[in-house]
């Protein structure tokens, strides 16, 4: 298959089963993620792989998280939050370092994080393992960012679930460039 056509053929993948990525796929996945556009390279990405047991213990630590927003849980409600992590046998907290630098805002580092995680769905595709890039109020809790040793600037970028891709691809929807491209000549 030409590379053009796997660009155009990835998709999100919302069912993944063991096995996880092998460490020589994570290695070429994290070598793809760190060849993003990086404006002065100050390199602002970081990842914290989770498999196995620490998949239960991030489950406990979003579970913890949301308790400490101030949210009220029902038995069910704190089950479903723990199983999140749980949804592949490998997940990847990606995250963005905020630096300062006159040259350099914020957002352009939020973006090359964005692209950072682009890259590292695409280097899965391209070696077959299914992969999901998740957000969700829980991306967004301070709370979580402690509990995970967040440096004082960073914050999460996403959720990265990667495993075997299990049942149907998810259904992309249909759409028209011309409803996202202007062209001016």
């Amino acid at each position: 298959m030409q590379p053009i056509d796997l660009l155009l053929s990835r998709k999100s993948h919302n069912k993944l089963k063991s096995p996880g990525p092998t460490s020589e796929q994570l290695d070429v996945m994290f070598q793809a993620a760190l060849r993003a556009p990086d404006h002065a390279m100050l390199r602002p990405w970081r990842y914290r792989i989770f498999e196995k047991q620490a998949l239960e213990d991030l489950g406990d630590k979003f579970v913890r998280a949301t308790q400490l927003s101030g949210q009220e849980l029902s038995p069910e409600k704190i089950e479903k939050i723990r199983s999140k992590p749980l949804r592949a046998p490998m997940l990847i907290v990606a995250s963005v370092v905020l630096q300062e630098h006159p040259k350099v805002p914020h957002i352009e580092q939020i973006l090359s994080a964005g692209a950072s995680v682009q890259n590292l769905l695409m280097a899965a595709h391209f070696q077959g393992v299914g992969a999901m890039w998740r957000t969700g109020d829980i991306a967004f809790n301070d709370h979580l960012m402690k509990l995970l040793d967040f440096e004082e600037d960073e914050i999460i970028a996403g959720f990265v679930y990667l495993g075997t891709e299990e049942g149907d691809k998810r259904k992309v929807k249909p759409f028209s460039i011309s409803d996202f491209v202007t062209r001016f000549e």
